[in-house]
């Protein structure tokens, strides 16, 4: 029989419901029985819409859901008849709250995806930008129709011809290609992550200096683009992408900068996540020499000042950087001189994430073990007076990892004596001022 669709609408000037509107059987996939789309006949002789049955299939399904035959020619031929009879039924009943259905579009195929890469690399090749940019723009296009065509794009190695024509580009100069290259790393941004020889290209000092320009000179969009793009080439921990960004002239002072000014949510995070990458690279000349610029140049106040409101995302990352900040000398000793520092860890403690508890707790063991043994005192002295001891204690009780117990354990044991003549309160630092 049919079934309903919707609930009951009620008429504009009775006010009375309408009656309920239905879609017949025949309309609806088999599949999720929702109105089809985009209808489909498989082999076996049964429609279904597009989406649902190649979701089917991509789950490892082999079989006709409807028949239980195996299916051995996934060929999906359009129903173009029965998408005009739904879309004439839409019209219909568009008095009823029903929107009609678009016209599908022809689904691309890989040749399709392979015969425009080819003309992209041959127009990069020939420094082509305006018959490379229509390319580009060709590519967005099918990528916006649907998740089947991005699919389709990105895994006939899309992102690999497309870092190849930005390095490409990006060597030739970058001001009078910036068009091009803008419209590339818009493409790119959406089919990460990124192929192995897209993250040659991608990171080539050319690209590299690249990226760096956007960030510098264009406006927000393409702010945005540039650092998720750098975000996503140094999460495959190679030494020599961190090695290059050394070499280029301020760097460092952009990437701080994003965190003090806070231009949009999207750069701040990936500007933490690109610090991070850096702070902690697996080259430990590099890893050292990254931490000891981003000390010298206020990171330690510019994330502390980040921290005292921001979302848990930001939050565990920001963590993360001043734990690893503080493992060197210059770091600790900022930390130790920030007003902020020890009642912000505390009061941070078990209330944001197990993840922050776990960088607060080492945070504060570093600063209270290591260093100028003035400032250990003063930091133990400081963190128990705003409640570290009894959130210590809980902590031990609530579960933690073997390392944060042993820390926590440490730090109780470092206070103890301290215990019997100082006053502990809660932690609050609201009416601290801010450094800056």
């Amino acid at each position: 029989m049919d079934l309903c669709w919707g609930r009951r609408r009620k008429n504009k000037k009775s006010g009375k419901p309408n009656m309920e509107i239905v879609i017949p059987n025949q309309f609806r996939c088999p599949i999720t029985l929702d109105l089809m789309k985009d209808p489909v006949t498989l082999s076996t002789g049964i429609t279904y819409d597009r989406e649902s049955v190649e979701r089917w299939f991509n789950e490892g399904n082999y079989t006709c859901p409807v028949t239980n035959q195996v299916v051995r020619n996934f060929d999906m031929i359009p129903n173009h008849s029965l998408t005009r009879i739904i879309q004439d039924w839409c019209v219909e009943n568009r008095k009823n709250g029903v929107e009609r259905i678009p016209t599908p579009r022809t689904p691309i195929s890989p040749i399709d995806v392979l015969e425009l890469l080819f003309r992209v690399k041959d127009s990069s090749k020939n420094l082509d930008q305006y018959g490379c940019l229509e390319l580009v723009k060709k590519i967005e296009k099918w990528g916006g129709e649907s998740e089947r065509n991005k699919r389709c794009i990105v895994e006939n190695g899309a992102t690999s011809a497309l870092a190849l024509a930005f390095d490409a580009f990006a060597n030739d100069s970058i001001e009078k290609n910036v068009v091009v290259l803008e419209a590339i790393l818009s493409a790119l941004n959406w089919m990460f992550p990124l192929q192995v020889e897209a993250q040659k290209s991608l990171g080539s000092k050319a690209s590299l200096h690249c990226m760096i320009w956007f960030l510098k000179h264009q406006d927000l969009k393409g702010k945005e683009k540039s650092i998720v793009a750098l975000k996503e080439l140094l999460s495959f921990g190679d030494v020599n992408h961190v090695e290059a960004l050394l070499e280029i002239e301020g760097v460092n002072e952009l990437l701080v900068e994003f965190i003090n000014k806070r231009i949009s949510p999207t750069i701040t995070k990936a500007s933490l996540r690109v610090i991070w990458y850096l702070v902690s690279s697996k080259s430990d000349s590099c890893n050292e020499k990254m931490k000891f610029l981003f000390v010298e140049l206020g990171l330690v106040s510019s994330i502390l000042n980040i921290l005292i409101d921001s979302e848990k995302n930001i939050f565990e990352k920001g963590l993360v950087i001043l734990d690893s900040l503080c493992n060197i000398e210059k770091g600790r000793e900022k930390a130790y001189e920030n007003d902020l520092t020890i009642p912000l860890l505390v009061k941070k403690i078990l209330r944001v994430s197990p993840l922050t508890t776990e960088y607060s707790v080492s945070s504060i063991w570093k600063l209270c073990k290591f260093g100028e043994k003035d400032y250990e005192g003063k930091a133990l002295i400081e963190a128990l007076q705003v409640g570290a001891f009894q959130k210590l204690l809980l902590v031990l009780q609530v579960g933690c990892s073997d390392e944060t117990k042993e820390k926590a354990t440490e730090l109780l044991k470092l206070m103890n004596p301290y215990t019997d003549y100082l006053e502990c309160i809660d932690s609050d630092f609201k009416n601290l001022e801010r450094s800056y």
